[in-house]
């Protein structure tokens, strides 16, 4: 399911909202789209201008789709009531970037909060190829 995501950054002077919707396209400085670690604790944290969109496979998994292709999987700490529904919204910490194990989100249908977990890179499951398996014609 692809979802919507408010974001919130705190900026200096006051705040900044925006919302990314998923395959909303808009440009980009054409730059590599690496995650960064966040200060001090080691985990990965995202550039939220490089979010491309999300979806989300069950009400514990975010998978954070980059404007480079890659994928991000977060697990969450616990599972997110309402989640899949209507996205979430979160607050942009550090500004402009959003950081395993250190922010929470809130689901928008429920207002549910949860806690992040993890951010890992992600594979999709390789889709198997289709093989015909139609009875030769009869002779």
């Amino acid at each position: 399911m692809t979802s919507k995501i408010l974001v919130i950054a705190a900026m200096a002077g006051g705040l900044m909202a925006g919302s990314l919707m998923a395959g909303a396209a808009w440009a980009a400085p054409a730059q590599e789209t690496q995650a960064a670690p966040a200060p001090k604790s080691g985990n990965i944290c995202l550039r939220t201008i490089d979010i491309q969109n999300t979806t989300i496979p069950d009400e514990k998994t975010i998978l954070f789709h980059m404007r480079n292709g890659k994928i991000w999987k977060n697990s969450l700490r616990n599972r997110c009531n309402g989640l899949r529904f209507n996205g979430f919204a979160y607050v942009a910490t550090p500004p402009n970037q959003i950081c395993g194990n250190l922010q929470t989100i809130r689901a928008i249908q429920t207002g549910s909060v949860c806690m992040l977990g993890a951010f890992t890179p992600y594979e999709a499951p390789k889709k198997a190829p289709v093989v015909d398996e139609a009875p030769p014609p009869a002779e």
